[in-house]
Parts: structure tokens; C-alpha cells; sequence
């Protein structure tokens, strides 16, 4: 199961995370081209800087309403991105495997990282429990998502502080690493990819359409 996990579910999983990302973008903008109001509305120059303003912290409104949950949002992403990436266990397998290597967080920083998104997954979670507004939008599986989302983290940090059996931690870990890469095109985690198509088409629409801001 080991050996199955750390190769050929590696291999499939990224094989479907990348044929699923062009698929969904692909498709969505064939989708928006049969739509006569989407496309003659973005404007460049508007998309850009709608996009600028919501990728700065607290460089919209809502971010500067809320800068304790700001400060949580950027965190949890930038680490949930980075940590991944940039680990030096991840590296060493990509160096392993395909000859691939860059440059590496420090572990305690890697484990710091770790921490950080495993603790804002948390508060997501309860979040969606406990804020009536986040409540009534939310189903069974963007509750199944946080799980997804920070398994890797936490079975990465059950193997690195050598919590349980290594060999059986680290396998679901990898697999829980698989599930996550496999189902990002085809749940809400495909904001990720499509956040500078939706931001560019706001930014039209209220900078180009409307004369307004949109953050």
C-alpha cells in the first residue's frame, strides 16, 4: 500500500488534478462565451484591479471590516499553499522521483505552517456551526471538504512528531494527499483556479458596467 501510494497514486492523482483543472476552465469559458452579457462586460483594466484590491490584506472593504478573520483567511491560504511545496520531505521526493528540486522551509517553520492551517481548518469548521449567516449556506460536504482539505496537514504532523505507526500514518497521509489533489476541479475548492475569472468579471461588470467599486 505504501509503495502503491508514493507512486502510482501520485502519478494518478496529479493526472486528474491537472486534466480536471483544464477541463473545468476550459469548459467554464466556453460556457461564458454563449452568455452575450459575461464576456463583452470584463474589462482588463477593471479585472485587474478588483483582483489587486482582494489578493492585498485588507485591501477591500470586507477585509477591513473583519481583520481578525482576514488575518485568518491569509494565513490559512498562504500556508496551505506554501507548506506543501515547499517541505522538505515533499522535495526529497520530487528530487526521488523526477530529478526536481528547489529550495526548502526550515522544519520549524514547515511545522508552524502545518499547525496554522490545521488550527484555522478548525475554526472554519466550527464557524460554519456557529455563525447563522455561514450556517445557512452550507451542506453536509463543505463540512467534508475541511476534513479533506487538512488530513495531509494532520497525519503530516502525526508522522513527523512520530505519532502512531510511521509506515501506516505516512501511507494516509499520501493517500489523503491524493484525495485532496483529485477532488479540487470538481468541488468549491476550484475557487482557487477560477477566483481570477469570477474577480476579473466583477471587477468588469461594477468598474466598466456600473462606474462602481466592487471592494
Amino acid at each position: 500500500m505504501y509503495e502503491f501510494a508514493r507512486g502510482p497514486l501520485v502519478s494518478i492523482a496529479f493526472a486528474v488534478f491537472i486534466g480536471g483543472s483544464f477541463y473545468r476552465i476550459i469548459s467554464t469559458i466556453l460556457l461564458a462565451k454563449k452568455e452575450k452579457v459575461i464576456l463583452p462586460f470584463v474589462s482588463p483594466r477593471h479585472g485587474l484591479r478588483s483582483i489587486m484590491h482582494w489578493i492585498i490584506p485588507f485591501g477591500s472593504r470586507n477585509w477591513r471590516i473583519h481583520p481578525s478573520f482576514t488575518i485568518l483567511t491569509f494565513m490559512f491560504h498562504i500556508c496551505l499553499l506554501l507548506t506543501p511545496v515547499l517541505t522538505l520531505g515533499h522535495i526529497m521526493l520530487w528530487r526521488e522521483s523526477w530529478s526536481l528540486s528547489w529550495w526548502s522551509l526550515p522544519p520549524v517553520l514547515s511545522t508552524l505552517m502545518t499547525i496554522i492551517v490545521i488550527l484555522g481548518g478548525i475554526i472554519f469548521f466550527l464557524r460554519r456551526i456557529a455563525d447563522p449567516t455561514v450556517r445557512f449556506v452550507s451542506s453536509w460536504s463543505d463540512f467534508v471538504l475541511v476534513i479533506i482539505v487538512i488530513a495531509p496537514f494532520v497525519t503530516g504532523f502525526m508522522a513527523h512528531q512520530q505519532i502512531c505507526d510511521y509506515n501506516a500514518i505516512i501511507t494516509i497521509h499520501m493517500i489523503s494527499g491524493a484525495l485532496w489533489l483529485v477532488i479540487i476541479p470538481f468541488t468549491r475548492i476550484v475557487h482557487m483556479l477560477f477566483f481570477p475569472l469570477t474577480r476579473a468579471y466583477m471587477g468588469g461588470e461594477f468598474g466598466y458596467v456600473r462606474n462602481a467599486r466592487d471592494w
